[in-house]
């Protein structure tokens, strides 16, 4: 985690200068704002337009990607965030599909799992897209989950950050330093009293801002909309996710209500919209999605406060009627498993498995109770010929590889992770799991290198420098392996430069 000090100082810095302001915005705005977090400005390159121009694209799409790219360590800083490489590809397909139906220009999508029961997503400019895995728990269908996933794409298309700055410059002007001690609040507790004090440091504009962002909103509702049908998912999914959501707010007490409510307003006025919007399309008659089902299943053993919890939750299920008795029974498995019953795991998976037995995720089950009944070698021959099938499939090839280590192969575990890394560099799991390997195979030198990717991504620049400074003292008269380990180093000194500057 960054420490406190590493973030307030340089904001205090540069709390009179323009771009702070920016950067607060991107905390304002209903349709990008996330309550509890960090940014750190774009390269230097990159100049800020001078904000009395009018344009309703004030930044460049190169601007916002850089934007985007820097808030998003920082974010991983400040929030535990999931390694599930199975739900991060199920989502970012899911993703994809949406965009490439809508009206989103720059593709460059990067997506951020918070690991947190309550119904949030959030969009930031230049492409990244933030979910609560609660969000799967509240969203009983993927055309649900679709419906809100569309909307923030929706605000990336629309621009709605840039044409927020435009909006503001012509309001009364921030109280820079309240402002700015708010921000810190927000970025460091998480709770509700950074926001209370922003809100009083911008009551003369409130009422103003409050009727624009209500205005993207609707915009996001009518444009996630078409999107969604585009996909050939059912719009008629959007008022009833949107209903769901507002009965979780009355059912709410005051300092609970869900998250997702608290920057995206709604309204009975707004989800009738919504509704009277989607009779105006055919209703698409869609079948359980057993991906999602599956999906919703990690979600629960993700949240579950322990393993004897979810057991005792999916047995529950599949006495009554579940949604998808297959993806109940798959819940059950990953339960059994983490609970170190590996045996009964087996079984259940047995009475699922067989009706599809090219499913990656029951591929994975199995594999993981191999290695739960301490048999990696096993998990080691099967997952194998899996990845010949399925070359640079990432859950599968991470699943090999920790089974690859468990099995003592760390030699072949770091390279099958190293060229995994080519495809998947901005992944921290990977890092992480690579340093590891890497450090029982005996390669300190790629440890550290290894360890400070992982801290990059996770906005820790300091103990980054620490692991490359460390590498760079071992590697000896090794040219290339020297220039390498430096070159890195200047690039995270151009990148606290950039956050000194803030």
């Amino acid at each position: 985690m960054l420490d406190f000090l590493e973030i307030a100082a340089p904001l205090r810095r540069f709390a009179g200068s323009a771009l702070l302001s920016t950067f607060l915005l991107l905390c304002l705005l209903p349709a990008e704002a996330v309550r509890g977090q960090a940014t750190q400005p774009p390269p230097e390159e990159l100049k800020l337009p001078k904000l009395g121009e009018s344009s309703t694209s004030m930044f460049s799409a190169e601007f916002e990607h850089q934007l985007g790219r820097a808030w998003l360590r920082y974010f991983r800083a400040q929030v535990p965030t999931i390694d599930d490489p199975l739900l991060f590809d199920y989502l970012e397909n899911l993703i994809y599909n949406l965009v490439t139906h809508s009206k989103l220009e720059d593709r460059r999508i990067e997506l951020v799992i918070v690991n947190n029961p309550t119904i949030n997503a959030f969009a930031v400019p230049g492409g990244v897209i933030g979910i609560h895995n609660g969000l799967l728990l509240w969203a009983q269908t993927e055309d649900e989950l679709a419906t809100v996933l569309a909307h923030e794409i929706a605000h990336l298309s629309q621009r709605h950050f840039s044409r927020g700055v435009e909006f503001q410059k012509n309001q009364q002007p921030f109280t820079t330093a309240a402002m700015l001690a708010s921000l810190i609040l927000m970025a460091t507790t998480g709770s509700d009293v950074g926001m209370a004090a922003m809100s009083a440091t911008q009551a003369a504009a409130q009422d103003s801002s409050l009727r624009y962002s209500r205005g993207n909103e609707q915009e996001a509702d009518r444009v996630g909309m078409q999107t969604m049908v585009d996909a050939g998912m059912d719009p008629h999914a959007a008022p009833a996710m949107f209903e769901r959501m507002l009965q979780a707010s009355r059912y709410s007490s005051g300092d609970r209500i869900p998250e997702f409510l608290r920057t995206h307003p709604l309204s009975e006025s707004r989800i009738a919209d919504t509704r009277n919007r989607a009779r105006q399309y055919p209703k698409q008659v869609r079948t359980t999605s057993l991906d999602y089902q599956l999906m919703r299943a990690r979600v629960v053993n993700e949240l579950a406060d322990t393993p004897e919890e979810a057991i005792e939750k999916f047995r529950g299920e599949l006495e009554g009627n579940p949604r998808s008795r297959e993806a109940a029974t798959y819940g059950l498995v990953l339960a059994l498993t983490a609970g170190g019953r590996a045996e009964e795991a087996s079984l259940e998976l047995d009475s699922v498995w067989s009706g599809s037995p090219e499913r990656l995720e029951y591929i994975i089950a199995d594999a993981e109770i191999d290695i739960a009944r301490n048999q990696p070698g096993r998990a080691v021959q099967k997952l194998s010929e899996q990845v010949e099938l399925s070359p640079g499939n990432h859950p599968l090839t991470m699943t090999y590889a920790n089974a690859l280590m468990k099995n003592r192969q760390p030699h072949i575990a770091e390279e099958v992770l190293i060229e995994q890394s080519r495809i998947r560099s901005n992944d921290p799991g990977l890092w992480y799991l690579l340093a590891e390997v890497q450090g029982l195979s005996g390669h300190i030198v790629g440890l550290h290198q290894s360890r400070a990717e992982y801290f990059i991504l996770n906005g820790n620049l300091s103990q980054a420098e620490k692991q490359l400074n460390y590498a760079l003292k071992l590697t000896g008269n090794d040219y290339l392996a020297n220039a390498k380990i430096t070159q890195r180093l200047r690039d995270i000194g151009v990148m606290r430069e950039q956050m000194e500057k803030m």
